[in-house]
């Protein structure tokens, strides 16, 4: 019954947007350009690394409509537990309805169980949505986090609904560029702060290249004692690579 009702949710707004736009059209009597009919979507770079205390995560805060830049401050890092949260890429609107929902049930798991739910049931849940809902969202989540019985642990879901726990995952367009990077330059056993600095390298990297990709850099770190915020404006981001 609650799949069901999620496709109904799906399909009453999207038929809801068309038959708006269809009598926009109609109003001013010509097409629009692509900026402005496509679909919000958060073509990004996202990522998440494990170290021996918790996760770092890091993104860009660029939404795009088409070519157009429609939020140059979005925040892709989201909050679905106390020490849970996961890195959204694809649709604006399926990813954050998809959080939404893992929040809830996060929730509710904690108010029955008296006990905080763990990382890897997250991330079952956001596979619940993405796999059984994969023809009709495009969503690419990283689901990251600590809890006390595996401590800090990231798990990457990309299109299609895959959910496979990595020691870093990368995600989004800008991800295409720094395969390699990454590769090369990470190493097991790193502290917080080569945490920070590898993906906060990555990230800029990835932005320098990806049209998609832009803004400034979100940074997250999630330990036991909870979540700590950094960012990094647009005119302080890494520029290592043109030395």
């Amino acid at each position: 019954a609650e799949y069901g009702e999620f496709q109904t949710f799906q399909h009453y707004f999207k038929q809801i947007n068309l038959s708006s736009w269809a009598m926009f059209q109609s109003d001013i009597g010509f097409d629009a350009p692509e900026w402005l009919t496509a679909e919000h979507m958060t073509g990004t770079t996202i990522m998440a690394v494990e170290f021996a205390d918790g996760v770092v995560f890091g993104a860009d805060s660029r939404t795009s409509t088409g070519t157009y830049v429609a939020n140059r401050v979005t925040d892709k890092l989201t909050q679905v537990s106390d020490k849970i949260y996961c890195c959204r890429s694809g649709s604006a609107a399926d990813t954050q309805a998809i959080a939404d929902y893992v929040k809830f049930y996060l929730d509710l798991q904690e108010n029955e169980t008296n006990e905080e739910p763990t990382v890897e049931v997250a991330s079952r849940i956001f596979q619940l949505f993405c796999y059984n809902n994969r023809d009709n969202l495009s969503a690419s989540i990283i689901c990251a986090g600590w809890d006390k019985i595996k401590g800090g642990q990231v798990y990457c879901l990309p299109l299609g609904g895959m959910c496979v726990r990595m020691p870093f995952a990368i995600g989004g367009s800008g991800s295409t560029y720094i395969y390699g990077h990454c590769d090369s330059t990470y190493k097991e056993g790193m502290s917080e702060q080569e945490c920070l600095k590898f993906v906060s390298d990555a990230v800029a990297i990835a932005m320098h290249r990806d049209g998609s990709s832009g803004g400034m850099i979100r940074l997250a770190v999630l330990t036991k004692d909870g979540c700590r915020r950094l960012n990094i404006p647009g005119n302080q981001l890494p520029t290592f690579w043109e030395k």
